[in-house]
């Protein structure tokens, strides 16, 4: 079968291990059931099976673009103060070391300079997610870093330049949080603080290409912006996914509560 064009997602990823072990209550069970629902249920709505994934997470950032080119990523348990069986999860997806050259010639077209980590192992903002959408772990992944410069217009155009691997049965995947205010989140403010910087965030999304880039770009003159996000490197994914997106439009494929906070996600497709 021929590859046909790929949708580019944004995903909210939650918080730590959650959909794997107990939390005590932490996101709370109907919130964390909505997701996992989600995601468990997002790949059966792609147009095929994805030849790959290229995964853009919101805990990777390097001086320049990096892939992480290890055949066999080991597990990298980035989250602290979880219960000992969370630092047993497994989630052997192999890796796809073959697609980085691809990745690095199209943004070297851009004017983007690549590096490549060849330890460099699943963080959660991958595994976690993944390990609930896709559970067989037999698609092979490709992780990319984000600019640790953070400059949202910058990751557009990564997303721009990254554009024709959809064309190649490459499913391409921001893995962030459209909040993310730890100190702020399950407090009873944290609902009323998310809901206006959610509710543009969908607005935006489903703009047209050149309206929703220049938003994006200025993200920080959004509603309650910077207490949403007091570091954007969670957003930063959404970027990516807007720039890859094309001239194609937007759709919430979902919204809910998180942690007591609105989070959404975004996909574009043809």
């Amino acid at each position: 079968m021929s590859p046909v064009k790929m949708p580019t997602v944004f995903i909210p990823h939650g918080g730590g291990p959650w959909p794997f072990v107990d939390l005590h209550g932490r996101f709370g069970d109907d919130e964390m059931r909505a997701l996992s629902q989600f995601l468990r249920r997002y790949p059966d709505t792609l147009p095929q099976r994805p030849k790959a994934l290229l995964v853009i997470s919101a805990h990777w950032e390097a001086p320049v673009i990096t892939l992480g080119t290890s055949p066999h990523p080991p597990m990298l348990y980035d989250y602290y103060n979880f219960p000992p069986e969370s630092y047993d999860i497994q989630w052997p997806a192999p890796g796809y070391p073959q697609l980085a050259p691809r990745v690095a010639e199209l943004l070297h077209k851009a004017g983007f300079a690549t590096d490549a980590d060849d330890q460099r192992g699943y963080d959660h903002g991958t595994f976690v997610p993944l390990k609930v959408m896709f559970p067989d772990a037999d698609i092979p992944v490709l992780q990319m870093s984000m600019l640790r410069s953070m400059n949202p217009a910058q990751h557009i155009q990564i997303g721009q330049a990254l554009q024709p691997l959809r064309e190649e049965g490459i499913l391409i995947i921001g893995s962030g949080m459209s909040f993310h205010n730890l100190r702020q989140l399950r407090t009873p403010a944290c609902k009323q603080l998310s809901k206006p910087f959610d509710e543009w965030l969908q607005e935006i999304a489903l703009k047209t290409p050149e309206e929703r880039e220049r938003k994006l770009s200025d993200w920080v003159s959004a509603p309650n912006a910077r207490l949403v996000h007091p570091r954007e490197e969670h957003l930063i994914p959404m970027m990516v996914i807007a720039g890859a997106a094309g001239q194609d439009p937007g759709r919430i494929v979902f919204n809910g509560l998180f942690g007591g906070a609105w989070v959404s996600g975004i996909e574009y497709s043809q």
